[in-house]
């Protein structure tokens, strides 16, 4: 029996002969040598391929773990980032009612302060590259603009307080005439007592009028007083804060009661002749800090 073996690229050839029993010995002997050089002689470098493995594998779980640790810092930023555009988002509906507020207090026409629309802005058509923001400046824009909104809503507020306050310094002042209709019968001060005759300081102004002509609240204020009360007659008493007081003397008839909150200008009695008094008028006073001042500088005052 002949075998021919060639080598690689076929530039040499070995021939073997013999019987069957010595070809298939020097086969298995071959066999066995190319085995053993498989599992033994090239074992250092499988340990080389199975650490390049274990590195490749560990580098792999690394890497997941970084993108899990991406992912959740991501997923923190964008809900972070969500909770700061709903408080923002509150204070600005805040901002939006104290603003229509303070719009209709200053009577300021709706088509040209809405607040549902936004401000018209504009800007030069340059030719310039747009950058998009990234992470960390969209995140300082954000907190720039909650640090703007919160100033401009402690302001807003601020503005809301003030106007209320001068509105309501403006009501418990006492302005204007106390009666729909009537004419200054007597002045603050010295004067001839109509009864005796004799000098004597009067401490309000009278006002006189139609018998039945309503007598108004000078500011508003809490009726401290309403009943009858010496020669005032029926006398009403209203404090109004801020130091002040007014009394309304010698009223035919009463609408108020002692404890009822009165606004400036409200109905508060009807003029008449009562207590100590020779006709219908409104014998009227004002205190300030407790002393009785002269009413006529908040006669001709603007309501």
């Amino acid at each position: 029996m002949q075998i021919i073996l060639l080598t690689k690229g076929k530039k040499k050839t070995i021939r073997v002969s013999g019987s069957h029993k010595k070809v298939a010995s020097l086969f298995l002997s071959a066999f066995v040598l190319l085995l053993a050089g498989y599992f033994y002689l090239p074992s250092a470098e499988k340990k080389q391929t199975v650490r390049n493995t274990t590195v490749a594998v560990e580098e792999l779980i690394e890497q997941r773990a970084e993108l899990d640790r991406m992912r959740e810092k991501t997923r923190n930023t964008l809900d972070n980032m969500a909770l700061r555009v709903g408080q923002m988002q509150a204070q600005m509906m805040r901002l939006n009612a104290v603003g229509e507020h303070l719009a209709k207090k200053a009577q300021l026409s709706t088509q040209e302060f809405n607040f549902d629309e936004f401000p018209a802005v504009g800007g030069a058509n340059v030719n310039e590259s747009d950058e998009s923001f990234t992470q960390n400046q969209l995140m300082d824009e954000i907190d720039q603009l909650d640090q703007q909104l919160s100033l401009r809503e402690k302001q807003m507020q601020l503005l809301a307080t003030f106007s209320a306050n001068r509105r309501l310094s403006k009501e418990v002042r006492p302005a204007g005439l106390p009666v729909v209709k009537g004419w200054l019968s007597s002045h603050y001060g010295y004067r001839a007592d109509p009864f005796t005759g004799k000098k004597k300081f009067h401490h309000g102004v009278d006002i006189a009028g139609k018998s039945g002509t309503a007598v108004l609240a000078a500011a508003s204020g809490l009726v401290t007083w309403a009943g009858k009360k010496g020669g005032y007659g029926y006398l009403i008493e209203i404090d109004h804060g801020a130091g002040y007081v007014t009394k309304y003397a010698h009223n035919k008839e009463m609408v108020v009661n002692t404890g009822d909150l009165v606004k400036q200008g409200d109905v508060i009695a009807k003029m008449g002749s009562t207590g100590h008094s020779t006709g219908p008028h409104v014998h009227f006073e004002v205190l300030r800090h407790g002393k009785k001042v002269n009413p006529r500088k908040y006669l001709y005052a603007a309501r």
